[in-house]
């Protein structure tokens, strides 16, 4: 038999902490130090003030480091009073599974790939077989298909930069046929 316990005591008799998070006190580091990094970045550009930028270079560093700094600042008081965020509860998402290591290594190699290639052979191969291994290593089956798109999708990046915003992208080894 139980004995009763009087109203209020059982809050009383063991104050209760409120559970924390402290590693989000790692991304309170993170954005305090980023903060302080774009202010010393900002205070080391020169004046160079023109009439078509008044404003100059440093305006928007001065205004995006203290507000990183505040924001660590924030994230840290909430983090301490134990506040913390509600999980992600998506429709299709399983926060329970394990990662797929596989998979994440396929598409480091596939990225890797593109790296040591892009010189060579240039962004259009290297970058159709970068977009293609994606799709592969995400688990697509449509083959043909794939490479298609993929095929399409770096030529529409090679002239997207070139004549969108002319920056030349390596073409290797079709120099002289794009």
């Amino acid at each position: 038999m139980s004995t009763p316990v009087p109203a209020g005591a059982a809050e009383t008799a063991t104050p209760g902490r409120p559970e924390r998070d402290l590693a989000q006190l790692g991304l309170c580091v993170f954005l305090a130090v980023l903060g302080a990094l774009v202010l010393y970045t900002a205070a080391t550009l020169g004046d160079n003030r023109t009439g078509v930028d008044p404003l100059g270079p440093r305006a928007v560093p001065l205004i995006i480091g203290p507000a990183l700094i505040v924001l660590a600042i924030a994230l840290a008081v909430a983090t301490l009073r134990g506040e913390r965020g509600e999980a992600e509860g998506g429709e299709d998402v399983d926060l329970d599974s394990r990662v797929d290591v596989k998979t994440v290594l396929l598409l480091v190699g596939v990225f890797v790939a593109n790296i040591l290639l892009i010189d060579v052979l240039g962004w259009v191969i290297s970058g159709g077989l970068l977009f293609y291994g994606c799709a592969i290593a995400l688990g697509s089956r449509h083959f043909i298909r794939d490479l298609a798109i993929s095929a399409a999708l770096s030529l529409a990046t090679f002239y997207g930069f070139a004549i969108g915003l002319g920056v030349g992208l390596p073409a290797g080894i079709l120099q002289g046929i794009l």
